[in-house]
């Protein structure tokens, strides 16, 4: 089986969430600085007039597929993805493992208060160790870098949208030094309660995307990445 995906250009590490888990453990293991992305369509949509971002995520430690139709593409393609990994359900396996080893986390990312509310939350549920918090709006990168390598996490976790989160991690990686740095995307707004996340039947039947839809009008021109990147990797199969 394939090590990893190509979707458009875009490469995929084609593991299991106890893979991904395995390795995350090996990277804090080693003390040197990994980056962690999360591709999913949208994402690989992006990347097609985005060469740096594309560039940061083909060469991140650790590239998860975060997308039920990545794995039902990739069977298409010939190429199949072991499982989906999301990116918030890896998060929250990264942060038991907080509560049972000792690992040390620090969160970035949303609004003023999202954060604080999700470190209650993650606390409360899986006794993680989190040393530092940051609002998505810190405004000055040189504060927030200090204020992240004093508290010395294992795990740093950033929430800054696609993007944006991708190209504040790689700039700021080797001086951060952080063992694991993982972007998590609104991952934070549903930790806290403050957005629902879709229901598992709704992956269950790949229509994740309608209940964001419904739930979330607003998201509907995020929306259309779907389409568009079913035809970007599977056009060229089918014309």
């Amino acid at each position: 089986m394939d090590k990893t995906v190509d979707f458009a250009g875009l490469q995929v590490d084609n593991v299991t969430m106890e893979e991904a888990v395995g390795q995350v453990k090996e990277f804090i293991k080693s003390g040197q600085p990994h980056l962690i992305t999360t591709p999913n369509p949208e994402i690989i949509v992006t990347s097609q007039t985005d060469q740096e971002l594309k560039e940061i995520i083909n060469h991140s430690a650790l590239r998860v597929p975060d997308g039920i139709s990545m794995v039902v593409v990739s069977k298409i393609l010939g190429h199949p993805l072991k499982e989906r990994v999301s990116g918030i359900d890896l998060m929250l396996r990264l942060m038991a493992l907080s509560g049972q080893e000792g690992y040390r986390v620090f969160l970035v990312g949303s609004a003023q208060g999202v954060a604080e509310q999700a470190a209650t939350n993650l606390k409360n549920k899986y006794h993680t160790n989190i040393v530092g918090i940051l609002d998505g709006f810190f405004g000055d990168d040189s504060s927030a870098v200090k204020k992240i390598k004093e508290a010395k996490p294992d795990l740093l976790l950033v929430g800054l949208g696609g993007g944006k989160q991708e190209r504040w991690l790689n700039r700021h990686l080797k001086e951060l030094g952080v063992p694991v740095a993982m972007t998590i995307g609104g991952s934070l707004d549903v930790i806290s309660g403050l957005k629902k996340r879709a229901p598992q039947w709704t992956q269950t039947l790949y229509i994740e995307w309608l209940y964001r839809l419904v739930t979330e009008p607003r998201r509907w021109k995020r929306q259309l990445a779907l389409p568009r990147f079913l035809w970007l990797v599977l056009g060229p199969k089918i014309r």
